[in-house]
C-alpha cells in the first residue's frame, strides 16, 4: 500500500494513458488489454452471436413465459398502429367531406351514413383498442418482469454456488468486493437482457415492419426518405461497441475496487483506528470513488454524443418530409389525411429507432456483465470427484493417515512450500507440527483437509487414496478450529451448530459446557440467543476461540484439526478446555499446530518442520534427547525472562544466546505468509 494516495485527477489521467494504449495495442496485435494489465486474444473474445447463444441457453428453462409474453407485446404493438390511421379517416372524410373509396369504404361502409356515426364509430374504436393493447401490454410486461426476477434471482445463485465450490487460493485471490460485483452486478444484471435482447428488440421489429408496410402503401418516395435514418443507427451502434463495451468493463472493475476499499477498511477497523488511519482510508476509498464518477462521466459524454446527434436528426428529417410532403399535397398526388397519417407513423417509426440508439449503453454493460459472468462460472471447481469416488460412511472411518512423499508448490510459484513429507498417524492419535512460521505447518494441515491436492505424494485415510473419496463426505468427518477464529453474523446457538443446525439445544449445550463457554454464555442478556455481530464483534477474542471448539465438538468430527486452538485462552480456561480436547480426541485422529508447550508435550507424535521439510519427529521424550530443534524451542518457554536491551547496548548479544532456537520461536525472515 503507497504512503499517499494519487489524486483520482492524476489516477484518471493515466487511465486515459492506459485505455488508449490499451485500444492502440489491441488494433495492433489483435488483442484485447483490460485497464488491470490483463490480455486476451480476440478470437478467445466471446462475439455478439457468441453471448446470445450463451444467454439464450441460461434462458431456456423460461421459454414459455416468455414466449407468452411476446405473443402478448405483438398483438398490443398491432393494436397500438391503428389510431394514426384512424387520424386520416376523420381528417379527409369526416373534417373534409370526402367520400370513402377503396378498402375504407368496404370496412367502413356500414358506419360511414353520416359524419357524426363515423366519427363517433372511429373514436368509439380507437378507445377501446388501445384499451385492449394496454391491458395485454401490462399483462406481457408483468410476465416479462417476473422471468427477469426469476432468472436474477437463480443466476446469482449460480455464482454463489461455483464461487463457493473454487479452488481455496482461486477464493483467497477474490478480493471481498470483486466476489460481492460478479454476484450482485454481472450475474444478478445479465437477466435485464430478457427486456435489452429479447422484449424491447421484438416490440421494435413489430413496431417497424407495421408502420414500414404502412408507409410503403401511402408513398414510397416518402418512405426512402426515411430510409436515409438507417445509416446513422448503423454508425452510432459501431460507436458504442467500439467506445463504450470497454468502458463499461472497466466501470465493473473500478465498482469492485470501490467495494473492496469500503470492505477491507471495516473488516480491519481495530487496525486502522489502532494507527490512527481513518482519514487515510477515507481519502483512499474517497480517491476510489472519484475515479469512479470520472470514468461514469467519460461514458456519459460518449452516450450523450450520438444522444445529441439523434435529437437534432429528428427535426431536420421532420421537417424535410413534411415540405416534400406538403408539396405532393399541393400537387394533389395524396391528400391531407394521408401526410398527416404518414408524419405520425413516421414519428412512431424514429421513436423505436433512437429508443434503440439509447439503450444500446444498458445492453454494452449487461453485454460486459454476461462475458464476465460466463468467465466466472467457466472456472474450474476445487478438485472434482473422479469417476467412481467413494462416498465415506463415518461410522466406518476408523481415522489412520498416512503421508508418503508429499510435496506442495502454490500456484505459480518456482519452489516448493513442502517437501517429501512422510509420516503414518494411526486412528485415535494426536499428532502435532511445530516449527518457526513459513515452515508449512498449516499448509499441511490444509493438504490433510483436502483444501489443496498435494502436487506430489499420496495421502491416505484408512489406505485409500484422498482423491478417490468424495470430497464432500470427506468434509463431513472433519472438524477445524482456528487461530483466527470465523464467526457468522447471527446467534450464539446459530454458530455452535453451524455443522449440524437440526442439533437439539442438549447438544449445544453439552458441547458449550465442554469447551468451557457456557458460564460468558448463560451471562450475556438473552443467553445462546444473543447476536454477537458480523465476525463475532461483540466477542472478546478468548470467547470466539471458545465458541469456535464447541462448534467442533458439535460436529463430532473423526479428524481433527487444531490450528493454536488454545492460543487466546487465560491459563484456567485453557486448563479446562485441554481436558475437554482430550477427551474429544480420544478415538479421534487429530492434528495439532502449536507452540505452547502444555499443548504439545502429549502428543503421540511430534513432527518438526523447517522450510517445508521434515527435520524431526518422535514423541517429546525422545525429541528432547535428541538436543535438537525441538529441545531448543523447549528451553526457549521454560527459560526465565531476560530484560531487553537497546541494540548496541552491552549485552545486547544476550538475545542471541540459544543460538538456533531463535529461528525456531521467532518467525523466520525468509517466510513467506503462504506457507504459513
Amino acid at each position: 500500500m503507497p504512503r499517499t494516495q494519487p489524486s483520482s485527477r492524476t489516477r484518471f489521467t493515466q487511465y486515459l494513458e492506459r485505455f488508449e494504449a490499451a485500444r492502440t495495442k489491441a488494433k495492433r496485435e489483435n488483442i484485447t488489454v483490460t485497464w488491470h494489465g490483463q490480455e486476451k486474444s480476440r478470437r478467445r473474445t466471446r462475439s455478439f452471436p457468441a453471448l446470445f447463444r450463451a444467454f439464450l441457453g441460461l434462458a431456456h428453462p423460461y421459454r414459455r413465459r416468455i414466449g407468452f409474453s411476446l405473443v402478448t407485446l405483438t398483438v398490443a404493438t398491432v393494436c397500438g398502429l391503428v389510431p394514426p390511421a384512424a387520424t386520416k379517416v376523420v381528417i379527409d372524410n369526416v373534417l373534409g367531406g370526402q367520400p370513402l373509396t377503396g378498402n375504407w369504404a368496404h370496412m367502413l361502409g356500414g358506419f360511414a351514413e353520416t359524419p357524426q356515426m363515423l366519427l363517433a364509430w372511429l373514436a368509439g374504436t380507437v378507445v377501446t383498442v388501445s384499451a385492449i393493447a394496454t391491458g395485454l401490454s401490462v399483462l406481457g410486461r408483468y410476465q416479462t418482469t417476473r422471468t427477469v426476477k426469476v432468472l436474477q434471482t437463480a443466476m446469482r445463485r449460480r455464482a454463489f454456488d461455483h464461487a463457493m465450490r473454487l479452488p481455496l487460493h482461486r477464493v483467497q485471490g477474490l478480493r471481498a468486493g470483486g466476489v460481492g460485483a460478479i454476484i450482485r452486478e454481472d450475474a444478478g444484471g445479465l437477466a435485464e437482457l430478457v427486456f435489452a435482447l429479447i422484449y424491447n428488440p421484438w416490440r421494435s421489429v413489430i413496431q417497424l415492419t407495421g408502420i414500414l408496410t404502412i408507409l410503403a402503401l401511402t408513398d414510397w418516395r416518402l418512405l426512402l426518405g426515411a430510409f436515409l435514418l438507417f445509416p446513422a443507427v448503423m454508425l452510432t451502434h459501431r460507436t458504442w461497441i467500439g467506445r463504450l463495451r470497454p468502458l463499461f468493463r472497466d466501470i465493473r472493475q473500478q465498482v469492485g475496487e470501490v467495494d473492496s476499499t469500503a470492505s477491507e477498511a471495516f473488516s480491519g477497523i481495530r487496525v486502522v483506528r489502532g494507527f490512527a488511519r481513518p482519514k487515510f482510508e477515507g481519502i483512499r476509498h474517497g480517491t476510489a470513488l472519484d475515479l469512479l464518477a470520472r470514468q461514469e462521466m467519460l461514458t456519459w459524454w460518449w452516450s450523450r454524443t450520438v444522444e445529441v446527434a439523434w435529437q437534432l436528426l429528428i427535426p431536420v428529417a421532420s421537417a424535410g418530409l413534411l415540405w416534400y410532403g406538403g408539396a405532393q399535397v399541393l400537387a394533389g398526388r395524396i391528400t391531407t389525411g394521408e401526410l398527416i397519417m404518414f408524419l405520425t407513423y413516421l414519428v412512431m417509426l424514429l421513436a423505436p429507432l433512437e429508443s434503440l440508439a439509447q439503450s444500446a449503453t444498458g445492453l454494452q454493460t449487461h453485454l460486459a456483465g454476461l462475458d464476465r459472468t460466463l468467465d466466472f462460472l467457466g472456472e474450474s471447481p476445487e478438485m472434482p470427484d473422479r469417476a467412481g469416488a467413494v462416498r465415506l460412511d463415518r461410522t466406518q472411518v476408523a481415522g489412520a493417515i498416512e503421508l508418503r512423499n508429499v510435496g506442495y508448490r502454490y500456484p505459480n510459484r518456482d519452489a516448493d512450500v513442502l517437501a517429501d513429507i512422510s509420516f503414518t498417524t494411526r486412528p485415535g492419535e494426536m499428532t502435532a507440527f511445530v516449527g518457526a512460521s513459513g515452515a508449512g505447518k498449516t499448509t499441511l494441515c490444509n493438504l490433510i483437509a483436502r483444501f489443496f491436492e498435494p502436487t506430489s505424494g499420496t495421502i491416505t485415510l484408512d489406505g485409500r487414496d484422498l482423491s478417490d473419496i468424495e470430497l464432500a463426505s470427506f468434509r463431513k468427518i472433519l472438524g477445524i478450529v482456528e487461530q483466527d477464529v470465523f464467526l457468522f453474523d447471527g446467534t450464539v446457538a446459530d454458530n455452535i451448530r453451524y455443522a449440524d443446525p437440526g442439533a437439539p439445544m442438549e447438544r449445544v449445550h453439552w458441547a458449550a459446557n465442554a469447551a468451557n463457554a457456557n458460564g460468558f454464555i448463560e451471562a450475556m442478556p438473552e443467553g445462546y440467543e444473543t447476536a454477537i455481530g458480523e465476525r463475532g464483534v461483540r466477542l472478546s477474542g478468548g470467547q470466539r476461540q471458545r465458541i469456535a471448539i464447541a462448534r467442533a465438538l458439535l460436529a463430532d468430527p473423526r479428524i481433527l484439526i487444531l490450528d493454536e486452538a488454545t492460543s487466546n485462552l487465560d491459563t484456567e480456561s485453557e486448563r479446562a478446555i485441554q481436558e475437554a480436547l482430550q477427551a474429544l480426541m480420544r478415538g479421534r485422529t487429530s492434528f495439532v499446530i502449536a507452540h505452547r508447550l502444555s499443548t504439545i508435550m502429549h502428543a503421540d507424535r511430534i513432527v518438526v518442520l523447517k522450510d517445508g521439510r521434515i527435520t524431526e519427529m518422535g514423541t517429546h521424550a525422545e525429541l528432547m534427547e535428541s538436543s535438537g530443534i525441538y529441545q531448543q524451542m523447549v528451553l526457549v518457554q521454560t527459560a526465565p525472562p531476560t530484560m531487553p536491551t537497546a541494540p548496541g547496548a552491552p549485552g545486547s548479544g544476550a538475545a542471541h544466546s540459544h543460538g538456533g532456537a531463535s529461528a525456531v520461536s521467532r518467525p523466520s525472515a525468509h517466510a513467506t505468509p503462504a506457507a504459513s
